[in-house]
């Protein structure tokens, strides 16, 4: 019992939930990164709300390569659909991904 306050402190440093920046808001000066935040909140923040788990995982804190986040996009997995070339062009695909890439390291 004397170590419950330790486990749920614990508990509660794990949650996936990363929707509030640790540091400030995201820089999106960069053109493709602002770009990719408006596709972003088109195409993807219905399921990954704020890069946060909802109907699909957390996204911002998966360490996963562009080519990777890429690939899962077009090929799809698990519930997520795939998105082909007519539906999110090559262009809007990598500024997905580099909104991603900001995003991660804001968090």
């Amino acid at each position: 019992m004397a170590f419950a306050p330790l486990f749920l402190a614990w508990l509660a440093g794990c949650s996936g939930r990363r929707s509030e920046p640790l540091r400030g808001a995201v820089d999106v000066s960069d053109p493709k990164v602002a770009h990719g935040q408006q596709v972003y909140m088109n195409r993807c923040d219905k399921c990954h709300p704020g890069g946060d788990a909802g109907l699909g995982p957390s996204l911002n804190n998966k360490p996963l390569p562009g080519f990777m986040v890429a690939f899962q996009a077009r090929h799809g997995m698990g519930a997520m659909p795939a998105f082909t070339d007519e539906e999110l062009p090559r262009a809007e695909l990598d500024a997905v991904v580099a909104y991603l890439k900001a995003l991660r390291r804001n968090g």
